[in-house]
């Protein structure tokens, strides 16, 4: 019989292999967990447009160039998402007065109100999930979490197009 835990890597001894590991099932998870949350928000969305809701709730009057450079992703894909979102009553797009060319997007009352239910949810799953840990791990964890995203989009922004093989990104470290 094998033993699927010897074969983990050890976050001691292989702290990059064992952070890969768990950054692959997260994604994974955190990928069927959107799919939930954007079906909650409206049955017809799909996972990419929680983060986006999540991003115009917080900065309202956002403009699409915005949103397409915070999630690396181009304006097109933008667009097309916006329009869907759009369509379904969810946000709203009006003329930037100080830019004519560009809008300005925020949230209708249904979507604010639709993405609060939604999110609101997220927080209280996390709180039943993670409820046996101590407040200051919940909050190291963000800290961690935040961290390191910060330090690998700032990584890929300096290596944008610079794909690394194996050899290459051992060098790197």
């Amino acid at each position: 019989m094998h033993d699927a835990a010897s074969s983990l890597p050890d976050p001691r001894t292989d702290p990059f292999g064992a952070l890969e590991r768990e950054v692959r099932l997260l994604i994974r998870r955190a990928q069927s967990m959107a799919a939930q949350t954007a079906a909650r928000i409206h049955p017809e969305l799909n996972a990419s447009a929680y983060p986006l809701l999540a991003h115009i709730a917080k900065n309202p009057g956002t403009r699409g160039s915005d949103l397409a450079a915070h999630f690396g992703v181009g304006r097109a894909t933008v667009s097309r998402q916006l329009s869907r979102l759009e369509s379904l009553g969810l946000v709203q797009r009006r003329v930037d007065p100080a830019d004519t060319r560009g809008q300005l997007i925020t949230l209708t009352d249904d979507g604010a109100a639709r993405f609060l239910r939604a999110r609101d949810a997220r927080i209280t799953m996390l709180e039943h999930a993670l409820g046996d840990w101590e407040k200051t791990d919940v909050s190291e964890l963000a800290t961690l979490m935040r961290r390191y995203s910060e330090d690998v989009v700032a990584w890929l922004d300096t290596h944008q197009g610079r794909q690394l093989s194996a050899p290459d990104a051992t060098a790197e470290r």
